[in-house]
């Protein structure tokens, strides 16, 4: 994420002269607009293409559409999204959150309260990715100390061996073949599982 005083922001409005005052007001601010849409329909494609640092999306509440493109976006090519809503409705803005929005304000874009709130929806979203971050590491190593719990257990009866013995087998195959234990404990459940079936 860059400086946040030079932001590329991707805006979907389908106001044109709303959407054009917001460019206006973003442009004071210093940020660029790189790709402006009346709609949400495109828009992973569109930030695929564009790249920008945050998307702003103006309108009277998310439909179903909206959300079903917010959270490809957020699967595909995350980034922080700023919603603001014409009207209050308290299912609208729990879909929204599930959906990946970082900042949702209702009663609209006031050009004055823009900065503030992009500067939120950043921090938020620089949060949000760092807890998935640290999620995804640790369902790793859950998967991998599993991995490799497995693979001694197979090591231990095909080789008539104890855990020790099982364990330090594996370690010195990885060191043998410059492999991570995980990796080298998934080869030999590949091999030694379907003796299991066989036996």
């Amino acid at each position: 994420m860059p400086e946040h005083d030079t932001l590329k922001v991707l805006l979907v409005d389908d106001e044109i002269v709303r959407a054009a005052m917001v460019e206006e007001a973003l442009a004071l601010d210093g940020h660029q607009v790189v790709c402006r849409l009346s709609s949400p329909a495109s828009l992973n494609d569109m930030v695929q293409q564009h790249q920008p640092d945050v998307v702003i999306i103006d309108m009277e509440s998310p439909d179903r559409d909206t959300l079903e493109s917010m959270a490809l976006l957020q699967r595909e090519n995350p980034r922080p999204v700023v919603f603001f809503a014409d009207q209050h409705d308290p299912e609208s803005l729990k879909a929204a959150v599930k959906a990946g929005v970082s900042a949702y304000v209702v009663d609209g874009l006031a050009a004055n309260r823009v900065k503030a709130v992009i500067d939120v929806a950043i921090a938020r979203f620089e949060a949000f990715q760092g807890m998935r971050r640290d999620l995804d590491k640790a369902r790793n190593q859950l998967a991998d100390r599993k991995r490799i719990e497995q693979a001694k257990g197979l090591l231990m009866k095909h080789q008539s061996c104890d855990e020790e013995q099982a364990y330090r087998m594996l370690r010195k195959l990885a060191m043998d073949r410059g492999q991570r234990i995980a990796q080298v404990a998934q080869n030999v459940i590949d091999i030694l599982k379907p003796l299991e079936k066989g036996s």
